[in-house]
């Protein structure tokens, strides 16, 4: 188990220096849980995001670790401020889960990610994606999230 959240935290902090483009950090929370986000453009549209999270707010025997790249789809000039943003891509993610007998259970899967965001003039951005996930392990196959909807607040730099 600490090896899983070492091994996590070095990808993240492998990612805020990799690259010198713009970046954001924040929360992104939702009817599964609260996440830390964090994305890094890649390129001059597209953008990474990594979030590691709780899937229940109250429950900390339950994590994930979701990445996606997301692909810009469009930026709709909707407003005289600020910059819209409609953006949609694919990803991985895992989970571990606590069961009843208190076993670790490891899971792994693949999931989407569709979503508009607004960049104010300002550092600050809001965003609202629906990310569903299907994942295996443990013998299983799990849809949990299908329906997943997310708000995210995130400070740019």
């Amino acid at each position: 188990m600490k090896r899983i959240l070492l091994a996590l935290a070095a990808v993240v902090a492998f990612s805020f220096v990799a690259v010198a483009q713009p970046r954001a950090v924040g929360l992104r929370a939702g009817n599964y849980g609260v996440d830390v986000s964090y994305e890094n453009y890649a390129g001059e549209f597209d953008f990474l995001e990594f979030e590691l999270g709780l899937d229940d707010a109250f429950n900390t025997n339950a994590f994930h670790f979701d990445g996606v790249y997301n692909i810009m789809i469009a930026q709709p000039d909707w407003s005289a401020y600020g910059q819209w943003g409609i953006y949609a891509g694919p990803g991985a993610s895992v989970a571990v889960w606590t069961n009843e007998k208190d076993e670790n259970l490891v899971y792994a899967g693949l999931l989407g990610n569709v979503g508009l965001e607004y960049i104010f003039d300002f550092p600050l951005q809001f965003s609202l994606s629906l990310r569903p996930r299907l994942m295996f392990g443990d013998g299983k196959v799990r849809r949990n999230g299908l329906l997943t909807l997310g708000l995210g607040v995130r400070y740019m730099f």
